[in-house]
């Protein structure tokens, strides 16, 4: 340790997170057992009627699982509400003294994503720190996207589709072997080599100015054309629920083929 950078050095593990993720772990498995993972859209702007102690639940369970947080909160509002409490208070068990609650408590946002996207575009959606945001394991659960750009050809056009479906499943295959494979922190060290195209599910909780922000910024035609469908989801959703705010969003449509001098 005489060579670790300083910060590192003194770094120790926090038993409230480590703790309360495996508890939680536990109880998002016990929850779903034996349910499979619905289909689900790319964006969902989930409604806002639900109890806060229903929104906590399902928001501690989220992180810790791969179902989408409308399926997951089907089955937490099935509960009685001596077992949500029981969800709620896994989350504030382990809590030391001077531990922050966990971000999952960060509830009550007007405007929340329910986003499943490709790695690559979600890791410049993730610098968006104004907002709360609930991340979910990388997995090959959800499977991967192929790269569609309006104006440009497709992977079948380009004659490229054999090549990226075959490198995409080989992947895929390497993962597996080195997530299965029983060694010490396989599942976490696999992840690694899923390719940045695997799609990742995540929750964007904001107000609105953020969500005008992001979906402003995101769909501009300099941004990578898989975050941008992402952000003109988000702008569709919210002008959809609020109408009478939708001129209110300077937008660009990212169905428009993009003009390569623009960029």
């Amino acid at each position: 340790m005489a060579t670790a950078p300083t910060l590192v050095k003194y770094a120790t593990p926090n038993p409230y997170t480590a703790e309360s993720r495996r508890e939680l772990e536990h109880a998002a498995a016990e929850l779903m057992k034996g349910a499979a993972i619905e289909p689900a859209p790319v964006v969902d702007l989930l409604d806002d009627d639900e109890p806060l102690e229903v929104e906590l639940a399902t928001s501690l369970l989220y992180p810790n699982c791969h179902y989408s947080y409308r399926q997951l909160r089907s089955h937490v509002a099935a509960l009685d509400a001596g077992k949500i409490d029981e969800l709620i208070a896994l989350g504030t068990k382990h809590r030391g003294r001077h531990d922050e609650l966990l971000r999952s408590f960060s509830a009550g946002q007007s405007f929340r994503f329910d986003i499943l996207m490709d790695i690559g575009g979600f890791r410049d959606m993730h610098r968006h720190r104004r907002c709360v945001q609930l991340l979910q394991g990388y997995t090959d659960a959800h499977g991967y996207e192929e790269p569609i750009c309006p104006g440009q050809p497709t992977l079948a056009e380009a004659g490229l589709e054999a090549e990226y479906k075959a490198a995409m499943d080989a992947a895929f295959a390497a993962y597996r072997t080195l997530r299965d494979s029983g060694v010490q922190e396989a599942t976490q060290s696999a992840q690694y080599l899923l390719p940045l195209g695997t799609r990742c599910r995540s929750m964007f909780k904001m107000d609105f100015a953020e969500a005008l922000y992001i979906s402003e910024l995101r769909s501009g035609v300099a941004g990578h054309f898989s975050y941008r469908r992402v952000a003109w989801a988000m702008y569709k959703a919210a002008a959809q629920r609020h109408p009478v705010l939708e001129r209110h969003f300077r937008i660009e449509d990212v169905n428009e083929p993009v003009d390569l001098l623009k960029r």
